[in-house]
């Protein structure tokens, strides 16, 4: 059921959404000349497909996950990070494991029945320490998902986590192409290592999440259709994207923000690509637009990750500038986002939320 009256755009154009809708792929030069030749009406098309895809599989609700940063100390210097190793000026923090079962506590009880633990990439949180915090999380809480996004670790490790009750595991390949990923992060890092981590998590039995950043420095149209192609095989249940924001204390410190407008056509490309794959509404869209999640649930997403960090270190956590992280964007403020998403006809869902894409 498509109506296009309301439309105008390049038929040529309409054509290829049409296609992804129908076949739920594309070349690398026809993504190429989508997001190239992409206008405003033709965003609209796509977002109305997408929001049709989005309701049939998960209706109006819109999945919340209880975000909890509990490191912010990281061995690795990426060049777009505002906790890489070499920011003397990032005031840092480790959270204790009984900060941490408080925080899934105090979500609980708000309702979260998922808790995201991400962090830098810290060794002081080895792998006992991490599966004591797995087991216990999952003892105290076992209708609770727990997924993890702490980077890049061997395959045993990762298994180690996974018997442990991790369910989920959040790890964006930041960019598929070799070169891109270089001009980004240091030589010790690299595409191909990222890219094995997440085979390895889809081997062991993970739900997995990637995605990649849109605008970030020296981001060609090229690469994001080598991105979606990526995303296509690797088929994972949830992709992260959000608009590249710098941060003054890094080498991109002066570069430009992606933009939200792109940010808004990549999700609902991702929703029409993958129609049972789960989409957030990131704090970065939230960060740049003061309703970019909200455009974000309209544009195909389904998920919002409110922050159950404690309140002393949220501002800590600062990956770019501007991060929103008082207020409307905290777990404790779940009544406004219930009611920002009521006002765009969706509605708060508490369940576990797993991915339809199997």
């Amino acid at each position: 059921m498509r109506s296009t009256d309301n439309f105008t755009m390049p038929d040529n154009l309409k054509h290829l959404i049409d296609k992804l809708t129908d076949t739920r792929q594309l070349t690398k030069d026809e993504w190429i000349r989508l997001i190239t030749g992409r206008t405003p009406d033709l965003a609209e098309y796509l977002f109305t497909l997408a929001r049709i895809e989005q309701q049939r599989h998960y209706g109006h609700g819109v999945y919340i996950r209880g975000l909890i940063e509990f490191t912010n100390y990281c061995k690795n210097d990426c060049l777009y990070c505002g906790i890489r190793r070499s920011n003397s000026h990032a005031r840092r923090y480790r959270l204790s494991e009984e900060d941490i079962l408080s925080c899934c506590q105090t979500g609980y009880e708000l309702g979260f029945r998922t808790f995201v633990l991400q962090g830098g990439e810290d060794a002081y949180y080895t792998d006992e320490k991490m599966v004591s915090l797995i087991t216990h999380i999952k003892g105290l809480y076992p209708d609770c998902a727990v997924t993890l996004s702490i980077g890049e670790k061997s395959f045993d490790s990762y298994r180690r986590f996974f018997d442990a009750g991790a369910d989920r595991y959040l790890l964006r390949h930041e960019t598929h192409n070799p070169e891109h990923y270089s001009r980004l992060h240091p030589p010790s890092l690299t595409a191909s290592a990222r890219q094995e981590c997440l085979w390895n998590l889809k081997e062991i039995g993970y739900q997995v999440g990637t995605g990649f950043m849109v605008g970030s420095p020296c981001q060609t149209p090229e690469h994001l259709a080598e991105d979606m192609l990526f995303i296509k095989e690797l088929n994972p249940q949830m992709v992260g994207i959000g608009p590249f924001i710098s941060h003054h204390d890094t080498p991109f410190a002066s570069w430009e923000s992606g933009s939200l407008e792109l940010t808004l056509f990549m999700l609902g490309l991702l929703r029409l690509m993958l129609p049972k794959v789960l989409l957030p509404a990131t704090t970065a869209l939230g960060t740049i637009h003061p309703e970019g999640r909200e455009l974000g649930i309209l544009a195909g997403a389904n998920v919002v990750m409110p922050n159950l960090s404690p309140a002393g270190v949220r501002k800590d956590y600062l990956l770019y500038d501007n991060k929103i992280c008082t207020g409307d964007e905290a777990a404790e403020c779940r009544k406004h986002l219930e009611e920002r998403m009521e006002s765009i006809g969706y509605h708060v869902v508490t369940a576990r939320g797993d991915s339809l894409n199997l």
